[in-house]
């Protein structure tokens, strides 16, 4: 039975896993803050040029929406629309799964 389930059980490990590790880590450092790479990147952009952050500014001006619900809203469409994709591509991967094995067997 195992071995039907060999990729789910081999995920469930890696997932545990990383939580422990993940765990670990942020228990035994201290004084780590989280940060995006962006504020990373610019900051460590910022003390090697000698200029503020401030005084960098985009190649393209990105639009900014006018509010943080709208911000919110416009990522939870983004990552819904994506889930839709992934999903899509296992289901349609599952189905040509599905129809071989039930080729072969007839």
């Amino acid at each position: 039975m195992a071995k039907n389930y060999r990729l789910e059980i081999l995920a469930a490990v890696a997932i545990l896993a990383f939580c422990g590790v993940f765990l670990y880590t942020s228990s035994t450092m201290t004084g780590a803050e989280f940060a995006g790479s962006d504020n990373v990147g610019s900051g460590l952009i910022a003390e090697l040029s000698g200029k503020p952050v401030e005084s960098f500014a985009p190649l393209i001006p990105q639009w900014q929406p006018p509010s943080g619900e709208i911000e919110a809203c416009l990522f939870a469409l983004q990552s819904a629309i994506g889930g839709i994709f992934v999903g899509g591509v296992f289901g349609y991967w599952l189905g040509q799964k599905k129809s071989l094995t039930e080729a072969k067997s007839n």
